[in-house]
Formats: C-alpha cells, sequence, structure tokens
C-alpha cells in the first residue's frame, strides 16, 4: 500500500487545550479568536485556543503546537490521522487532535516540536513559519 504524502502547516501560536465543568457557559473571550475549537460533551466544556488570549485563572494544559492538515482530504478519507499518529505515538510522542469540517489538526507538546517536524518530515512536507521541509523518504 502506498503511503500519502501529506503537506502539514506549524501553525505559529501556543495552544492551551482548556477544561471546564459540563455545566459552564462558553466564555466570552473564546468567541472572537482567530483559532479556536469549542467541544462541549455530557461531561465537559473543552476549548483549544491560543494561550496568550486565556485569562488568568482557567484551568489550562499550556504550551501546545499545531500542525494543520493542508489541502486536506475530504471528510470521508479513511486513515488520515492514524498515518500522522502512528509515527508520533512510536517514538513516544503523545498527540491531541482537532477535526473540523474541512480539515484537521494534530496538536504536540511544544517540547515535542523539533522530533515531531522530523519524524512527519519523513512522510510528509512539513512547512514551519516559511522554512519548508521537503520529504526525505
Amino acid at each position: 500500500m502506498e503511503t500519502k504524502k501529506f503537506i502539514l502547516s506549524v501553525l505559529p501560536e501556543k495552544l492551551s487545550i482548556c477544561h471546564f465543568d459540563k455545566k459552564s457557559p462558553i466564555p466570552g473571550w473564546a468567541m472572537e479568536i482567530s483559532f479556536c475549537s469549542i467541544t462541549r460533551t455530557k461531561d465537559e466544556l473543552s476549548i483549544v485556543c491560543p494561550q496568550d488570549k486565556i485569562p488568568g485563572g482557567v484551568l489550562a494544559e499550556k504550551d501546545w503546537r499545531a500542525f494543520k492538515l493542508e489541502g486536506a482530504p475530504d471528510l470521508f478519507s479513511v486513515g488520515v490521522i492514524a498515518s500522522l499518529s502512528q509515527p508520533l505515538a512510536e517514538v513516544g510522542i503523545s498527540i491531541f487532535n482537532v477535526s473540523t469540517y474541512e480539515t484537521n489538526y494534530i496538536l504536540v507538546e511544544e517540547k515535542n516540536l523539533a522530533k515531531a517536524i522530523a519524524v512527519l518530515g519523513k512522510t510528509c512536507e512539513v512547512k514551519n513559519n516559511g522554512n519548508q521541509r521537503q520529504r526525505t523518504s
């Protein structure tokens, strides 16, 4: 089976994953941010957004960085996240995935960003703040 080549862009900002009680209203500060993912379940409210936009006192896991899948496959494509997350898992890098209707974002802790770029660069084209790394294998 031939591995597809994906194009990934590293978003410039540091992100945080915020946790709120399931009954919490969506905070106003989260409504006008350029990158923000809001997910409510019966158990919790989670918000992923740039950490410099989060006010004090919010429970948040800080210092995450995102890879944006460019030219994304359609909504029904199979195995996209697995093909990106598996090589990261093999080297001990955990991910937090955010999916939208049009694309996917793979978040890694900033301390693992350089290693993640190197690993993903083996099968993907990775663009990092205008610095482009070509696929190496």
